[in-house]
């Protein structure tokens, strides 16, 4: 045990009034640039493999996100027609990606833009319309226009937000691609 003792002293740094006497230690501690960069070498490896899955579930998220503000949006629209029993214009535009709201009060119209990533794809059923807009009046007391609004993403995943005529609620539907 005593032995040990004196080789650890030996293969340590020495301090105080030893270190005057020329004591080195035995070996250098750190760390070598081969290790290092293996080091770096193994996190750029695990960060090449997680980013394309981490990007697909941002995309993913926004796309569900966008869904709800579709869904909350029409939601809202068909309310204040009927609570304020006054028409409503309700403008769709696949060009600028954008929904408003307007009508015939005073004031700024309501505007929800799709964040990036998520675009406006089509409102169904589909019409021809060379501008990429679509209107649709909301009366008071009347049936709620069947429209779906379909959005994607990058990555090609789709949902359709539908007003359903018979409760006026929105209902979100998931798009099977192939």
């Amino acid at each position: 045990m005593r032995e040990r003792l004196q080789e650890t002293l030996l293969a340590c740094p020495a301090r105080g009034p030893a270190a005057d006497q020329g004591v080195r230690p035995t070996a250098t501690r750190g760390v070598s640039l081969i290790e290092m960069m293996v080091v770096v070498a193994l996190i750029g490896l695990i960060a090449g493999v997680s980013i394309p899955s981490v990007s697909a579930g941002i995309d993913s998220v926004r796309l569900a996100s966008a869904t709800n503000s579709v869904a909350g949006f029409l939601n809202a629209a068909v309310t204040r027609a009927e609570r304020r029993q006054q028409p409503l214009e309700l403008v769709i535009s696949i060009k600028d990606n954008m929904i408003s709201l307007y009508s015939n009060e005073p004031g700024p119209a309501r505007e929800l833009r799709m964040p990036d990533g998520v675009a406006i794809e089509a409102v169904l059923p589909q019409a021809d319309d060379a501008e990429g807009l679509r209107r649709i009046i909301l009366m008071p007391g009347a049936t709620v226009p069947g429209i779906g609004v379909q959005l994607a993403n990058r990555r090609g995943a789709r949902r359709i937000v539908r007003l359903d005529p018979m409760t006026g609620f929105p209902r979100v539907e998931n798009v099977l691609t192939r």
